[in-house]
């Protein structure tokens, strides 16, 4: 009973894992279980086995990579004790999904938003929710002890570098140059640091 319960953890691991890199790669719409079904060699009957519907699939990739990057959070919480290093950490997270040529998983969704199962759409609302409270908590110490300075609610603030993040991967993948996407994150922490006039 353990064994099977093993190979049957180890099979819907290995189509969350197809999934999301066709999600990454190709957008929610852009694969069928025909497509997971080939690349693993197992029949859809068994993907329904596992996950019965796409919708249900989705939903389980959105609750896989929230719990992913909150233990990313937590881990850079407890290793970076600087605020500015707790911004590069979290732009370093953006950074690894694009040159592992990758979309940020919750970013691709977004773009569909309009065409998913409302459980999904809350859960990638949710996703960016929870970044832009850590964000936010922050952005507000880096306030408080006098590292960082901006103008303007500091929820705001955390929703423009998300907004920001997002948009600068989006731009820098047709051009296939992660250096697109560091020159406009590195602009984008230069500008919140309380030092950024001596930095230009």
């Amino acid at each position: 009973m353990i064994e099977g319960s093993i190979v049957e953890d180890g099979t819907r691991s290995r189509i969350l894992d197809v999934a999301e890199r066709l999600v990454q790669t190709r957008g929610f719409n852009g694969f069928s279980y025909a497509d997971i079904a080939e690349e693993l060699g197992i029949t859809k009957a068994a993907l329904h086995y596992h996950f019965a519907s796409k919708a249900a699939l989705g939903q389980a990739l959105i609750e896989r990579y929230a719990a992913r990057f909150a233990a990313s959070l937590a881990a850079i919480d407890e290793r970076e004790a600087d605020v500015r290093a707790k911004l590069e950490a979290y732009v370093d997270l953006y950074g690894d999904v694009l040159r592992a040529e990758r979309m940020c998983l919750c970013g691709m969704l977004a773009a569909e938003f309009r065409t998913l199962p409302e459980p999904m759409r809350e859960a990638v609302s949710r996703f960016f929710d929870d970044n832009e409270a850590w964000l936010q908590g922050v952005l507000e110490r880096g306030r408080a002890d006098g590292t960082l300075r901006f103008s303007g609610p500091p929820r705001e603030v955390a929703r423009t570098i998300v907004s920001g993040l997002e948009g600068a991967m989006l731009v820098a993948r047709p051009h296939h140059d992660v250096r697109r996407f560091q020159a406009s994150t590195r602009w984008l922490i230069r500008s919140l640091t309380a030092d950024r006039a001596g930095q230009a």
